[in-house]
């Protein structure tokens, strides 16, 4: 099967979930904090050039829940450099794989299986993206792009 990079917020109970998925379906994976990478413009656009700059963050980000940022008023620029400044603002999971370079952003399950492959079982929730937790900060939605 594919090996994944898999940029994840350490405890977050969604990403916990997605790993699980991707590992029942034979994926092995290369677990990075997501927090805590050495962001740079470049590895960023890697995971997020194809989608619109609002589909770039993690809404239940505190920030953003809280109305303090609004990612639909902001351009690439001043989008990018938010997520640069502060990682709990991209959403998540990021994951790269290694055979192709090929980079998926969040955890639609549909758009994950038409990209690697899921087990047929967990292909039936749409998305499993969020927080198995109303108290934690997660995301939602899910893209890839090819390099």
């Amino acid at each position: 099967m594919t090996h994944l990079v898999f940029y994840e917020k350490p405890g977050c109970g969604g990403n916990a979930r997605q790993r699980a998925t991707l590992q029942a379906a034979g994926h092995t994976l290369e677990r990075r904090n997501l927090l805590t990478a050495h962001w740079t413009r470049e590895k960023l656009l890697a995971f997020l050039s194809t989608l619109p700059v609002a589909d770039w963050f993690n809404r239940a980000a505190p920030r953003i829940k809280s109305g303090e940022v609004v990612p639909e008023a902001l351009d690439a620029d001043a989008a990018m450099a938010l997520l640069m400044a502060e990682p709990l603002l991209i959403r998540r999971p990021l994951m790269q794989n290694t055979a192709d370079g090929s980079h998926h952003v969040g955890f639609d399950t549909a758009a994950v299986t038409a990209w690697i492959g899921l087990e047929p079982s967990a292909q039936r929730p749409t998305s499993l993206e969020g927080c198995s937790s109303p108290t934690r900060s997660c995301h939602t939605g899910g893209h890839h792009a090819a390099v």
